[in-house]
């Protein structure tokens, strides 16, 4: 029976570490069923889901911490099962931008925590469009509605958060 593990590598960013990494799993005998890599200032971030049987899965647990010395970085690994989510709506995305402030992202969580709204994926970046101006917040997230809850509602709730916080945005159903 297939077993699952998620493996997260934080170290200074150079070519050649996603390659080394995949390598491990294919030698393994593991496959990669999703992962997501950034640039942090820096440092290089990557996470992943692989699946195995038992044995490949202990293996790679095993080897790791010695390639993460060998490319000097920090990881770690989590054993998981595959999950089932309670049944919610077609995914819609939020974007939003405006002047950075802090609590803009905590604000925004919270208006969809409030309403059970899954958040499936978040990127969040400060940028700077006038080198003598304020940093701005670029923000873009995929939810999913939770039954009971309208498109409709949900998107008037986001406005509303969205003006009172002086940004601009949109809700709309994923394309």
């Amino acid at each position: 029976m297939a077993q699952q593990l998620v493996v997260t590598a934080i170290g200074a960013d150079r070519t050649g570490i996603v390659s080394k990494l995949a390598r491990l799993v294919s030698d393994c005998n593991c496959n990669i069923v999703d992962s997501r890599m950034a640039i942090f200032g820096n440092e290089f971030t990557f996470i992943m889901l692989i699946s195995g049987d038992g044995a490949a899965i202990s293996k790679i647990e095993f080897l790791l911490p010695s390639l993460g010395l060998e490319l000097d970085l920090l990881t770690m690994t989590k054993r998981t099962s595959g999950r089932s989510l309670p049944q919610l709506s077609a995914p819609y995305v939020l974007e939003y931008t405006g002047v950075d402030r802090v609590g803009t992202l905590g604000a925004m969580s919270s208006l969809l925590a409030e309403h059970q709204v899954y958040i499936g994926a978040l990127r969040s970046e400060t940028i700077h469009p006038d080198p003598h101006g304020p940093a701005h917040t670029h923000t873009v997230m995929t939810v999913q509605l939770p039954q009971g809850l309208g498109a409709d509602e949900l998107a008037q709730l986001v406005q509303t958060k969205l003006s009172e916080m002086q940004l601009q945005g949109s809700f709309r159903l994923q394309s």
